[in-house]
């Protein structure tokens, strides 16, 4: 059995993507946590109610739709972090900097909480207020940190390993269910997941791209890069079902493929700067990024030298919160890269210890930037917008931003300030679906709209290759942006914050048995001592339990620093929850609030002993890395200069600042660094530059809400589109779904009309590959959000027994791991015998007429059973039973076979290969090999062609004779 439901991204205008597979036993697989800009808690509740019976989860992408909401559940949703999560190791770290630029970037990602649910708190206010006048208030927003640790409980996979995974502790046993991660291109790490349970094989591909890229190489369907295969592979052929993107159904390749891509992006920059105008390419901040900074800092290092060349007075950034671990990260995962990219990276920095040259005169590595400068702050952008050359003219500018949405990030902050100028540039990356009924239009679709639309006019600039480049002019258009501003509560907002609080930790400690694992923080130890108090206590007492109780509840997630708690409220924990108080009076009091508070964790168990927290064993380091950022260089708690006079805490151990200093794997990427000069270091604007910038994050520690401000501009730059969304198209996915003959296939994550269109275009294709099928017939499904469908496969499958004298005579061939024979028996039925034993016959006195009944077994089913022929039968079918040749064999296996044999062997056209110019060996579609030799080379000599030929094909392939 196999069910499947979108949770969120099918049929619709969102590219968030969720999906929850069932299969047989009650196994759920969720597969992406993703979230749109919207960041609506309400999107997540389906999910929140599927959190207890998950078993596993898998991620595929490191983009905001795919796990965006992934720190949101870890943090607020009970039971989440013990579920298993499977992803590749680029996925884990991208996107740990990704969430974390997010939380820093809007206090949207916080969420706000829905004002149906404050409503049940409302008579903490004075006045009562209809639900429209509810503060926004905001749930407490994971730290840097905290996100750190979600993604350390991420289990790393490579591609094409397979992994049978562990299951949550609430899953029903997963019955060898398997699991491989396929590269899927599009992004660093993503994956096409394949998953095996018992006669089930799914592959779930969202978010694929075949082609390849400059950084990213082309998915695995033929065989990933360099395969160059006209067939899918083995393990991703023919899948029971088949769950496939729909974005790009209606898309159609650019002519020149990706060499005209980079061209078209190049000019379109070219045509801006050489007006002295600002660039702003919105990008993600963790995926797409790193081809298009790939390909602006080569661009560069070719072209700024030229005289004349428009880069020559242009300069390149990247701006994003966190882009610094973002690309440290990406400097350490070329192995996930495309091939170029290795070589690359082992013609200049993979060489640098073997090389004798002056690290002046050796090569940058892919990603050891000259020409990209890093931009992390507010105050570093606004630097770079106002910069002029000697005579105060503006200087061509190219920014590259996230967000690709322009909700939120830097993106959103540079194009406020440069949309009044015409010669500046937007250009698009991706494609926008329109608004479903009354939504907002975000600050991307709306520009989307405007560049479809060309109310205003093209202006058409010329390109090196000749052709007219469209750029669209916005023309004065009014842009409304929303700007959300996080606020400190205070007064009744504050008191319906606390109230919720109480009421949501109740709520949960009341649903879970065993405690509510999210809600167990280092400071919530007050339920620990009520669960271990004496049952001999006094009912005063118990009312001062509850009393604790309702307060433990209500700075069950908060830091109790952050919320004003009365002194009252918080009793003998006074002495450990406000600074300087160091007496209380016990007179008067009963239970604990006579004792010193003495906070104790919980020990958490499971069937292997005591759980480990994993902070606990970091190597130092680890320690020195904080929020992906080297911390080594940053102020200390132990300089000098902040200690001298002050006392320090009892756990505080002086440490010299060379003894912080990490070693190992860090120490010699510094001195790497160190060697390269402008290529490690360099692409960082200088550290006197950034002393003059504070700290632009926010920094409002306790409880707050969201106040949203809107603001209207006039938009005169000019708009463009050049598709670097690394998706397949409509000649993809209509070349590639025939090749992988899906059983039943599953269309999601994309807009209803390209999705339905899409789905009637593979039904013809499908039909036409099996042949003498009608279209009805093919088992293609578009399901909405919410829906679900059940793609079962149905299999019949018989089981018979075979006898001890026919087991004896059995032949076993290995083939690819697998063992095969093939037999010939008679098959009967044998019923078991019906005797019936004294002892076991069950006799029942009826309560009336004291008469006994005989309760005799019921009969058995006859069982199936294959037997050895017998002689006078076995002479009949010994004709019958002919050898069988198992095994595929490809002729580019053949081809390395000959040529390490002495052999020369070489393709001459689709599926012919010709072997020491006399021997032709053909493939044709149905599997069958055909093999053509001249006279002299099928002589039977001992060193004949045609017979080496023959034996290495036998060689390859399994012979199975009857039994």
């Amino acid at each position: 059995m196999f069910t499947f439901c979108s949770l969120l991204g099918a049929q619709s205008e969102s590219s968030a993507s969720q999906s929850l597979l069932e299969l047989d036993g009650g196994i759920k697989v969720l597969i992406d946590i993703g979230w749109d800009e919207s960041f609506d808690v309400a999107k997540l509740k389906e999910l929140e109610k599927q959190v207890p019976t998950l078993s596993i989860i898998l991620l595929t992408h490191a983009t905001t739709a795919h796990l965006a909401a992934f720190a949101h559940c870890c943090k607020h949703f009970p039971l989440f972090t013990r579920i298993p999560i499977y992803a590749t190791t680029p996925v884990i770290s991208l996107g740990r900097t990704l969430l974390q630029d997010l939380y820093s970037s809007t206090p949207l990602a916080s969420t706000i909480i829905p004002h149906e649910a404050l409503s049940e708190t409302s008579y903490s206010y004075s006045q009562p207020i209809s639900i429209e006048q509810y503060p926004n208030i905001l749930l407490e927003c994971p730290t840097g940190e905290e996100i750190a640790s979600y993604f350390a409980l991420i289990h790393p996979l490579k591609y094409s390993q397979s992994h049978q995974p562990l299951p949550s502790p609430f899953s029903p046993p997963l019955n060898g269910l398997t699991i491989t991660a396929y590269n899927a291109g599009h992004t660093l790490g993503g994956t096409i997941w394949h998953i095996q349970h018992g006669l089930e094989s799914i592959v779930y591909a969202v978010d694929w791209n075949q082609g390849r890229e400059n950084v990213l190489a082309g998915a695995a369907w033929l065989g990933g890069a360099g395969g160059g295969g006209a067939e899918v592979l083995e393990q991703l052929r023919k899948p029971t079902a088949l769950i496939c993107s729909s974005h790009g159904g209606e898309r159609v390749a650019l002519a020149g493929g990706r060499t005209k891509r980079d061209e078209l992006l190049i000019d379109m920059i070219k045509s801006s700067v050489s007006r002295g105008g600002i660039v702003l390419i919105p990008t993600d901040s963790s995926a797409r990024v790193l081809e298009l900074a790939y390909l602006l800092e080569h661009a560069w290092r070719s072209e700024s030298e030229k005289d004349g060349s428009p880069f020559s007075g242009a300069r390149p950034y990247l701006a994003s919160r966190n882009i610094q671990a973002t690309m440290r990260y990406a400097r350490s995962m070329f192995e996930w890269m495309d091939e170029g990219i290795v070589r690359e990276f082992e013609q200049t920095g993979g060489l640098q210890g073997e090389t004798n040259e002056e690290p002046g005169k050796r090569g940058a590595g892919p990603f050891d930037f000259k020409h990209l400068r890093l931009l992390e702050r507010r105050g570093q952008i606004d630097m770079v917008l106002n910069e002029t050359d000697n005579l105060g003219r503006s200087i061509g500018k190219v920014i590259l931003a996230s967000d690709t949405s322009l909700e939120w990030g830097f993106s959103k902050e540079v194009l406020k300030k440069i949309v009044d100028d015409n010669r500046n540039l937007v250009i698009l990356t991706e494609r926008m679906g329109k608004p479903e009924g009354d939504k907002r239009v975000g600050i991307a679709r709306q520009l989307w709209s405007w560049w479809e639309e060309r109310q205003n006019g093209v202006a058409l600039e010329p390109a090196s290759s000749g052709e007219s480049l469209e750029q669209v002019h916005a023309g004065g258009r009014q842009l409304e942006i929303l700007e959300a501003t996080r606020v400190a509560l205070e007064g009744n907002d504050l008191n319906v914050y606390q109230q919720w609080l109480a009421t949501q930790r109740q709520l949960q400690t009341t649903a879970q048995t065993g405690g509510a694992t999210a809600l167990e923080s280092s400071a919530d130890v007050i339920d620990d001592a009520s669960s271990e108090s004496s049952e001999s206590e006094d009912e005063s007492d118990t009312e001062q339990q509850g009393k604790a109780l309702n307060i433990s509840a209500t700075l069950g997630q908060a830091n109790r620093k952050k919320i004003g708690l009365s002194d009252e409220d918080l009793g003998i924990n006074i002495l450990i929850r406000r600074k300087g108080v160091y007496d209380y009076d016990v007179r008067g009091k009963k239970g604990r609030e006579k004792m010193f508070p003495l906070a104790i964790r919980r020990k958490r168990n499971d069937e292997f002993g005591e759980l480990i927290r994993p902070e606990d064993f970091l190597r130092a380091e680890e320690r020195d890395e904080v929020e992906g950022q080297d911390m080594r260089h940053q102020p200390s708690k132990y300089d000098t200069k902040d200690t001298l006079g002050k006392k320090r805490k009892w756990d505080d151990i002086a440490v010299s600042s060379d003894r912080r200093l990490s070693s190992g794997g860090n120490k010699r990427q510094q001195i790497s660094r160190t060697q390269q000069g402008d290529s490690g270091t360099g692409d960082l604007i200088p550290d006197a530059d950034l002393s003059v910038f504070d700290d632009d994050v926010e920094d409002i520690t306790g409880p707050s809400k969201v106040k949203f401000t809107t603001e209207t501009v006039t938009v005169n730059l000019r708009l463009a589109f050049v598709d670097f969304a690394g998706l397949h198209d409509k000649r993809s996915l209509q070349m590639l779904i025939p090749l992988i003959q899906p059983r039943k296939l599953i269309f999601v994550s994309g807009m209803k009309d390209e999705t339905i269109a899409l789905a009637n275009d593979c039904r013809k294709l499908l039909a036409a590959k099996i042949g003498g099928v009608e279209e009805s017939a093919i088992d293609v499904y578009t399901p909405e959000i919410g829906t679900r469908i059940d793609a079962s496969v149905d299999t019949n499958a018989w089981a018979v027994k075979l006898t001890d004298a026919l087991v004896k005579r059995l032949r076993w061939q290995n083939v690819k791991g697998l063992g095969i024979v093939t037999l010939t028996g008679r098959l009967e039925v044998t019923h078991p015998t019906l005797a019936i034993e004294e002892g076991t016959v069950k006799k029942q006195k009826m309560i009336k007429g004291e008469a006994e009944v005989v309760q005799e077994p019921a009969p058995q089913a006859g069982v199936p059973t294959l037997d050895i022929l017998p002689s006078n039968m076995a002479s009949a079918t010994r004709s019958v039973a002919q050898p069988l040749h198992v095994g595929d064999l490809r002729l580019a296996d053949l081809r390395k076979i000959m040529q390490a044999s002495g052999h020369t062997a070489e393709f001459r056209g689709e599926g012919t290969l010709l072997i020491d110019g006399s021997v032709i060996v053909r493939k044709t579609g149905t599997g069958r090999i055909e093999i053509e030799g001249t006279g002299l080379s099928a002589l039977p000599v001992r060193n004949s062609t045609f017979y080496a030929v023959k034996n290495k094909i036998y060689e390859g392939l399994a012979v199975v004779a009857g039994t």
